[in-house]
């Protein structure tokens, strides 16, 4: 264990830190239910922007995206397409003012605004969105959960640990416990304190990501560019363009088991997974955001303008910082590669390259910041998914079927009980997770696909109702539970038919059942003014409205996305390309930059309006 006392004391200074900021901002968040499941509503966009980009950057996918990067070099910006990254740009341009127009405190009560509330298909498609936001937050408390632990075992020898223990741990359960013992502070402090204290403990655990990431990334590039050292990596990973397969990324005789590692991925075709991920995306990134942490931190927001500056800001502060650290483990890791222990049962353990690799090559101090900033990372991300849950139980399970006149108290210490249950099912499911990557797959390839279909038809189809929604989403999440068992291989190259059962589901549901009545369209239409297939309303507010006027901004929001995601793609490439003074590409990327943000300037903030 190299960790040295002042490294210790940053951690234990932190995790006090934490404790005392959910203590003290607990009499706030008891004021009222909106105060403690949103912050009244009134906390600035940029600090939920540094708040939701906080809750992103979590260890799991950090250790991920750095066993990537390890593997695939420059090839490995794409891969985050899964979730997809670039939903951020729709979200930017449009669809966060269109979900933040309806005052609604969950995705499940923004559905009323939809469908209205008369119809007993309404009742049905609620209770499966609620559904479906417990079981994906449940799955990320449990892909969380897991991959802090095998993070915290290498700064903390079980063997160190064992001797104070009264009881045996098994080998393959040491990750386990050290994700409870972490697990215990974040729930404090979330649970005690709600989104105030959420949103601060984000803001204090991003400046110390900032400066952690900006010194491994020089730390990394003095290493590198210092006497005779260069990277032993294959042609190809230099770049981020590729073929239809990856012939230009042959690991053989560098490390063999790199070329085991794409063939596992499923990677091997590039194109076809590439295509896949795009025709996935586009459409995930349509349906809006899922009911998470990300969806609550929109709602939370003063107003629709202030909902697009916050979704914007996310990628502008959290990719060039996340990069930095990512490309600067994944350069100290190729340059000592032989002084990494990433061996397990199974092979070689590339998802082990981020915790080896701060343990052997950070000083003093650095190892602290970074252990403290990821540990933060995971309390971040796991407490805005708690939040998230227990808004869904609480507002519109609870207050819903069980004791709509709850009187304040009464509610808040609901949500103190069901903050705990949810922690103790999300360590449960964490038990059952075999590793971060299989968890991450099936979350983004299968449940997210049956997710998809049914929240692209709400925004942009008059005449899809409540009960296309209930079946849509019903078929869809049914079958993503399924197909694990009948399926085996990347569950991104079952999606295909998971979204065609889904689009069956809502086509069904939707003509076997009345259209929504027209008020609650109407409303729907000029409050939350969507383009897309909506005629037969808009003649109907027109005929009461002469003067309406529809969106328009059809062909310019899909132009600001197209340049959003270009951007996107520059400042994940700007840290890389910086660490490796690799200069013509690096002032390339610059010289983009600065036109699209020229453009944008014009074509979106100038344009932005609530």
């Amino acid at each position: 264990m190299k960790l040295q006392w002042i490294d210790i004391t940053i951690l234990l200074a932190y995790l006090l830190t934490m404790l005392i900021i959910g203590w003290v901002l607990r009499k706030k968040a008891r004021l009222n239910k909106e105060n403690y499941l949103m912050g009244g509503k009134a906390l600035p966009w940029y600090m939920l922007g540094l708040s939701d980009a906080s809750d992103m950057f979590d260890i799991s996918g950090t250790m991920w995206m750095v066993a990537l990067c390890f593997i695939y070099g420059m090839k490995s910006m794409w891969i985050p397409w899964l979730w997809p990254v670039f939903n951020q740009m729709f979200l930017m341009m449009f669809l966060s003012k269109w979900l933040r127009r309806s005052n609604a405190t969950t995705g499940a009560e923004w559905l009323t605004t939809r469908f209205g509330t008369n119809q007993k298909s309404s009742r049905a498609s609620h209770n499966v969105v609620v559904a479906f936001a417990l079981i994906s937050c449940f799955g990320f408390l449990a892909y969380g959960f897991i991959g802090l632990g095998k993070f915290m075992e290498i700064f903390i020898p079980w063997e160190v640990v064992q001797p104070y223990i009264p009881f045996q741990v098994a080998s393959e359960y040491v990750p386990h416990i050290y994700g409870i013992v972490f697990t215990l502070f974040a729930m404090f402090y979330s649970i005690i304190g709600g989104m105030h204290s959420i949103v601060l403990g984000d803001f204090i655990k991003y400046l110390v990501m900032t400066i952690a990431c900006i010194s491994v990334a020089i730390i990394a590039a003095i290493k590198l560019h210092s006497g005779d050292n260069h990277l032993h990596v294959p042609q190809g990973w230099y770049t981020p363009f590729f073929g239809w397969k990856l012939d230009d990324l042959d690991w053989s005789d560098i490390i063999a088991d790199a070329n085991k590692k794409i063939k596992d991925d499923g990677f091997s075709l590039f194109s076809v997974f590439f295509m896949m991920m795009l025709f996935k995306g586009v459409f995930a990134s349509l349906a809006g955001p899922a009911p998470n942490y990300d969806m609550q931190k929109i709602l939370s927001t003063r107003s629709p303008k202030e909902a697009s500056k916050m979704t914007g800001f996310v990628s502008i502060v959290l990719l060039p910082i996340r990069y930095s650290l990512i490309i600067g483990l994944t350069v100290l890791a190729l340059l000592y590669y032989n002084q990494l222990d990433l061996a397990s049962p199974n092979g070689t353990d590339f998802e082990k390259i981020l915790p080896s690799a701060i343990n052997n090559f950070l000083p003093v101090g650095i190892l602290g910041l970074v252990m403290t900033g990821l540990l933060g990372a995971f309390m971040g991300t796991f407490s805005g998914t708690l939040n998230a849950a227990q808004a869904y139980i609480v507002n519109d399970l609870y207050l819903k079927y069980v004791n709509p006149n709850a009187s304040t108290k009464k509610i808040i210490t609901t949500n103190y009980i069901v903050g705990t249950l949810v922690v103790i099912i999300g360590i449960v499911l964490g038990f059952f997770a075999k590793d971060v990557n299989s968890v991450l797959q099936w979350i983004v390839g299968a449940l997210y696909g049956g997710y998809i279909a049914a929240n692209v038809f709400k925004w942009y189809w008059w005449r899809f109702n409540a009960n296309g929604f209930f079946w849509g989403m019903a078929s869809g999440i049914g079958a993503a539970l399924i197909f694990p068992y009948i399926f085996t291989g990347l569950p991104l190259y079952n999606w295909p038919l998971l979204f065609l059962i889904s689009i069956i589901g809502c086509i069904v549901g939707t003509y076997t059942a009345p259209p929504t009545e027209m008020y609650v369209l109407k409303n729907f239409y000029k409050t939350v003014r969507p383009w897309g297939f909506w005629k037969p309303v808009h003649d109907s507010v027109v005929a009461d409205e002469p003067g309406f006027q529809p969106n328009k901004r059809f062909k310019l929001d899909m132009f600001n996305v197209a340049l959003g995601i270009i951007a996107q793609c520059c400042l994940t490439l700007l840290p890389m390309y910086l660490v490796l003074w690799m200069k013509l590409p690096l002032m390339i990327i610059v010289a983009i930059l600065a036109v699209i943000i020229f453009i944008l300037k014009r074509t979106w903030w100038d344009k932005l309006e609530n």
